[in-house]
């Protein structure tokens, strides 16, 4: 006799359902996780002063770090797939913890491509973006776009709650406080990530935040999403999550949608992580800004990329979200391009505003790029949205490279400003010409 059926039911009538619970928690494991995103910015002069390496060296580390960033996060999101959103979490968290710690141990420049690059890669990259588009896939069959507005707000919240504290220690008592604040940061989260950080809804008995009963898996499509495109798709996903993810590569590399995302984001990671995020400090620090200004202004673009991903989010439930991210680029290429005339030794006017406006813009391109992922790509979207992910942190990696090279061989940033604003003209163009009905006329045939 066959074994009897499990039928997951409607949540019960409470005042909260467990999908929040849960985003309630990876918030928290991405506000942990985004200490180290604020660091190197801070710690770069301090390294410098106390071991004489050029900006183009712990450039070069930064780049490791993202690179890695960007290359885990497909794999990571299969592999949340296979063994479950908790574990991966976790061992990611502590992942950024050692890391975090051991750079105190650091006297040689290879040591810190070690810290700095690998480990803590590989638990950032555990930790990036596609966490939150996996979270929102997997527990809201509705306001997906919001839920990943807010997670994706989470590494901002991240660096506004690091920032200020690590670039006070940086300076008294030093730069190894502020790695072991963050190492705090990421392992204060893993306890509550086992043990409130459900899996998957039928894990908690119930269905997803919005579905109805008979839905598929207890999903409810949104408006143009994709139906599963391959046999293989709707049999579920292979046993092996390294193999999954370059199927998944396999399939959306044939579709002109993917290379559109891929080369937006790209750009969308080459201007805030890799120059904004680790150059403005040192940049702001050439005109005469204290570190610690600096810093508060980087801190303050945090707060408004909270409140600009949060509404990115909302309207990507409603809009076209080719047509937003098309604008987002076209803002952000604009603040770049008069960003030069900004920094000076104090904080003028036009700087708060340009902190607004960036801050508002910061990672706003993220919900309707992975609601994008959604559309064409359907229950492949979390994979898909990983690998755009990549390009991402690529494009973030050879920007803190060049910026750093650029710096020491004119000694100034201003053409890494420049360059980075006609970029960002470049992306909004590409992001604007993704048709309308991508998600319809683009979605993977099924092989013979």
């Amino acid at each position: 006799m066959s074994a009897p059926e499990t039928t997951l039911l409607p949540a019960p009538r409470r005042r909260i359902h467990p999908a929040w619970i849960v985003a309630a928690v990876a918030f928290l494991a991405l506000v942990g996780a985004a200490g180290f995103r604020a660091a190197p910015g801070v710690l770069m002069v301090p390294l410098q002063n106390e071991f004489g390496w050029s900006t183009t060296v712990l450039s070069a580390a930064v780049s490791i770090n993202l690179v890695l960033f960007g290359l885990t996060a497909p794999f990571a999101a299969a592999l949340m797939e296979r063994f479950g959103i908790r574990g991966v979490t976790s061992v990611a968290l502590v992942l950024i913890g050692a890391g975090s710690a051991l750079t105190v141990l650091v006297n040689q420049s290879w040591q810190i491509l070690l810290t700095w690059g690998l480990l803590i890669g590989l638990g950032t990259g555990s930790m990036a973006l596609v966490f939150a588009a996996t979270i929102a896939n997997t527990w809201f069959a509705k306001s997906r776009g919001l839920v990943i507005g807010i997670l994706t707000a989470g590494s901002a919240a991240g660096q506004l709650v690091f920032l200020p504290f690590i670039a006070l220690l940086a300076q008294d008592p030093g730069w190894r406080q502020a790695s072991l604040l963050i190492a705090a940061g990421a392992l204060a989260v893993v306890p509550l990530v086992m043990k409130f950080l459900k899996n998957s809804p039928a894990d908690a008995g119930v269905l997803p935040y919005g579905a109805e009963p008979g839905s598929l898996s207890g999903a409810i499509p949104e408006p143009g999403t994709a139906a599963p495109h391959t046999a293989e798709e709707a049999a579920g996903p292979p046993r092996n999550a390294a193999v999954r993810a370059l199927h998944v590569l396999k399939r959306a590399s044939r579709v002109r949608t993917f290379w559109a995302l891929v080369a937006g984001f790209a750009i969308c990671g080459a201007t805030t992580n890799g120059l904004i995020g680790t150059h403005f400090i040192p940049s702001a620090h050439d005109h005469g800004m204290p570190e610690t200004t600096a810093a508060g202004l980087l801190a303050a673009v945090g707060i408004f990329d909270i409140l600009g991903t949060i509404a990115s989010g909302w309207l990507t439930d409603r809009f076209n979200p080719r047509i937003l991210l098309a604008v987002y680029y076209q803002f952000r290429g604009i603040g770049l391009l008069v960003l030069p005339l900004l920094l000076s030794a104090t904080v003028q006017p036009s700087m708060i505003v340009f902190v607004v406006i960036y801050g508002l813009d910061w990672v706003a391109t993220v919900p309707p790029t992975a609601a994008i992922c959604r559309q064409v790509f359907g229950a492949d979207g979390s994979v898909v949205f990983g690998w755009v992910f990549a390009a991402h942190q690529l494009g973030a990696a050879a920007a803190a490279l060049a910026a750093g090279a650029i710096r020491d061989a004119t000694g100034q940033y201003t053409y890494a400003w420049f360059g980075a604003a006609a970029m960002c003209t470049i992306a909004a163009v590409i992001s604007a010409t993704i048709r309308k009905d991508a998600g319809k006329k683009e979605a993977i045939p099924v092989p013979a």
